[in-house]
């Protein structure tokens, strides 16, 4: 896209404040620290609000796409897109935090996942994964991941993120769900493939009177509405990102749930190799994918 050329990619940075420009308030060197991944205008009601992720001025940037990113040694960032990483996180971690962790954690919130929610998960990629981790920290009795490829199946419950998985593509999924719920379907689904069939899958998989979050970008569904939506009482939510100040909430929570993002990254490149890394990521088998810096 046109959008991303003549600037560094990597849009979700996370690293060390090695010096500080004039009239900074807060960050100074030798800070540890997350990019919230869009540089917003700062004056208008979404920024104001945190989600610069919203902002439609023309001063709005994303690292990584408008503005240089993180494949790089170095990144000149805006300080008011900085949220403190603590100690207790790496930088692996931080990194994962604001386009994936942060993005589920939104949409986890939107829904209110509590203790009384089974949640169904499709499509497994990173941000499935972490959503799956998330939801259990927040009180999910059950967690079932669903998706078309196996490796990402089990990658997902190797590290923790599900308790049941079930193929997408297998024409008895929604019978498989309704069986691991005693034949209701989930009080919760997020549909984090971006796909017409698993954004149908959610749906048909949600209990009546749930709800679904859609955060998977992209394409089209289609669907009965009266037979899926309107007669079963769901209700649809959409989640674009998070806020600033939901990031900072979710770091402090990770801390407080000891839950390490990067137990979800399968492969780990440095920059010389991020060709490689794109290939990998790009093939949709892997968990998450970084690009580290000794």
């Amino acid at each position: 896209p046109e959008g991303y050329q003549g600037v560094i990619a990597g849009h979700e940075p996370c690293g060390q404040v090695v010096k500080v420009g004039p009239g900074c308030k807060r960050f100074k060197e030798g800070d540890r620290v997350i990019l919230y991944h869009i540089s917003g205008c700062g004056v208008c009601n979404d920024c104001r609000e945190g989600y610069m992720i919203s902002c439609t001025s023309e001063y709005r940037a994303a690292y990584g796409w408008q503005r240089d990113g993180g494949h790089a040694d170095y990144l000149l960032a805006e300080e008011n897109t900085c949220v403190a990483l603590p100690d207790e996180l790496s930088y692996v971690d931080g990194a994962l935090v604001a386009c994936g962790f942060g993005t589920v954690y939104e949409a986890l919130n939107r829904v209110a996942v509590s203790g009384q929610d089974r949640v169904l998960i499709t499509g497994m990629g990173p941000v499935g994964m972490a959503a799956g981790l998330i939801a259990k920290k927040m009180g999910a009795t059950l967690v079932i991941g669903a998706d078309v490829s196996q490796s990402r199946l089990d990658f997902s419950v190797e590290c923790g993120a599900v308790d049941a998985v079930v193929r997408a593509d297998s024409p008895d999924a929604v019978k498989a769900i309704q069986a691991l719920t005693g034949g209701y379907g989930c009080e919760v689904s997020v549909d984090c493939s971006g796909s017409p069939q698993g954004r149908l899958l959610a749906l048909q998989g949600t209990r009546r009177w749930g709800r679904c979050a859609m955060v998977g970008e992209g394409n089209r569904v289609d669907f009965d509405v009266s037979q899926t939506i309107i007669h079963n009482q769901i209700t649809i939510y959409g989640s674009w990102v998070t806020s600033l100040g939901h990031m900072e909430d979710l770091v402090e929570k990770l801390v407080e749930w000891n839950l390490k993002p990067e137990v979800i990254v399968s492969h780990r490149f440095p920059l010389a190799e991020a060709a490689e890394a794109y290939r990998v990521a790009d093939e949709g088998q892997s968990g998450k994918v970084c690009i580290v810096f000794d």
